[in-house]
């Protein structure tokens, strides 16, 4: 399986149009988007059309700028799945998530986070290859320290530990985009913007 995953969107429609693109020229399976898609709750026109108009499968979470009801007015209007507290199996890989951060307008407290992360998780338990999808970052990580005002989550970090899940897509702080690092035995990656594509 071929993965693009992004986030940090912003309501950028010229960015989503060369991402779109980039999942069709990288022929990817899917496009998982990791949160921030609008800005401040607005600006949701023509960010999730030019991938379905291409014949990709979109996974979406909210970030710390949209309402959870705003990711599930786009899976709805575009058929698309939020994973936000929801699992997805996809054969031998499951992907499960959650939205929002602990800092922002859209906030959850890290119990909250921990808690939607273990329910999602439950369903996918037993699958060869488990993909955490967040939009904060795990506290005590390297990408934590490229930012002094986006602290990152004891909710997601104890997610990390005991759910043990073998990749982390995740996005937030800007600076970090691109940036990998080794929790525990999960391979946590700050997608950024710009996206990465990942074989599974």
């Amino acid at each position: 399986m071929k993965v693009l995953a992004a986030g940090d969107l912003h309501g950028d429609q010229l960015l989503v149009r060369k991402l779109a693109e980039k999942a069709e020229k990288e022929k990817v399976d899917l496009v998982v988007l990791c949160g921030d898609i609008t800005k401040a709750d607005e600006s949701t026109e023509n960010m999730i059309g030019p991938f379905v108009n291409k014949n990709k499968k979109v996974l979406l979470i909210p970030g710390n700028h949209e309402t959870v009801a705003t990711a599930d007015f786009l899976a709805d209007l575009y058929g698309i799945t939020n994973l936000h507290g929801y699992s997805v199996k996809m054969g031998d890989v499951g992907f499960f998530g959650c939205g929002s951060a602990n800092v922002g307008l859209f906030r959850l407290e890290e119990g909250e986070i921990y808690s939607i992360l273990k329910k999602a998780f439950n369903p996918i338990k037993d699958l060869k290859v488990k993909i955490m999808v967040t939009h904060v970052h795990p506290s005590k990580s390297i990408m934590e320290k490229l930012s002094s005002f986006v602290p990152g989550s004891d909710g997601v970090r104890k997610a990390v530990e005991k759910l043990k899940p073998d990749i982390l897509f995740c996005s937030h702080v800007h600076e970090a985009e691109g940036m990998e690092e080794i929790i525990g035995g999960t391979r946590v990656i700050n997608v950024g913007r710009g996206g990465k594509v990942l074989e599974i």
